[in-house]
């Protein structure tokens, strides 16, 4: 997971959805545990990590992720 991550950004697509599914221990440890360091690394990304699990709220995972969305946005607009 960390290397697709960190693939994605080197090719450009630094806008980037870490989807958790229930119960997904490696994942959830891999993946959020290397986030921040990808973000310090590469400042230009963009990224978020979404739970998908029986507790988590619909309306919660649709707001993180429009505001990912935003956030990439303003990111295009400000090479633009």
């Amino acid at each position: 997971l960390t290397g697709e991550m960190l693939e994605l950004i080197h090719s450009g697509a630094g806008n980037i959805v870490c989807t958790q599914p229930f119960a997904c221990l490696p994942n959830h440890v891999v993946g959020k545990g290397v986030i921040k360091e990808l973000r310090r690394r590469h400042p230009e990304s963009n990224i978020v990590a979404i739970d998908f699990d029986p507790g988590a709220s619909e309306v919660n995972q649709l707001n993180r992720i429009k505001l990912m969305l935003s956030t990439a946005f303003k990111n295009l607009e400000k090479e633009n």
